[in-house]
C-alpha cells in the first residue's frame, strides 16, 4: 500500500472537565495533525497531479478549509460543559467550537477523522481515501486513528 502524509499545525484551547489533574483547567496546545492518504497514483499526461496520489498543496488546502482553520485559535468545548459555555458566550465574537464529546486528544482525533474522511473520499476516481490521522497534543502525547 502506497501512502502520502501531510502535516499541519494549529493552536487551540480546551479543558477536560472531570480530570484529576491540571487538565480540568482552561488551557491550550500547539496541535500537530498528520493526514495520511492512500489511493492509486494518478496517471494522466498533462495533469498537474500526474504521478501523485494527491498534490500536497491540495491536501493542505482541503484540511485547512474543513478542519484546521475551523479549530485554529478556537476553544474546543464539550457541549455539556455548561460553565465554560456560559463563560465563552459572554466574550464578544469568541471563536468557540462545540463538540459532542469531552475534548480529549482521543476524541478530537475521532472527530477530525470523521470530518476529513468525507473530504478526501475518492476525489479523482483513484480510490483516494483517508487512511490514518495522527493528532499530537504535545510532542510526546498523541492519538492515532486508522481506517479499518
Amino acid at each position: 500500500m502506497l501512502t502520502i502524509t501531510r502535516k499541519l499545525e494549529f493552536d487551540a484551547g480546551h479543558r477536560i472537565p472531570d480530570h484529576k489533574s491540571q487538565c480540568r483547567n482552561l488551557h491550550g496546545h500547539r496541535y500537530t495533525l498528520e493526514i495520511t492518504l492512500t489511493g492509486d497514483v494518478i496517471d494522466a499526461d498533462g495533469n498537474s497531479d500526474n504521478g501523485m496520489i494527491m498534490d500536497f498543496s491540495d491536501v493542505k488546502a482541503l484540511a485547512k478549509q474543513h478542519l484546521v482553520d475551523v479549530w485554529d485559535h478556537a476553544f474546543i468545548v464539550y457541549e455539556k460543559d455548561d460553565k465554560v459555555l456560559d463563560f465563552l458566550s459572554s466574550l464578544p465574537d469568541h471563536k468557540t467550537v462545540v463538540i459532542d464529546r469531552i475534548p480529549t486528544v482521543e476524541n478530537l482525533a475521532q472527530v477530525a477523522f470523521t470530518i476529513l474522511k468525507n473530504v478526501f473520499i475518492d476525489r479523482f476516481g483513484t480510490g483516494l481515501r483517508l487512511h490514518k490521522l495522527v493528532l499530537h497534543e504535545t510532542p510526546n502525547c498523541w492519538a492515532e486513528i486508522t481506517d479499518a
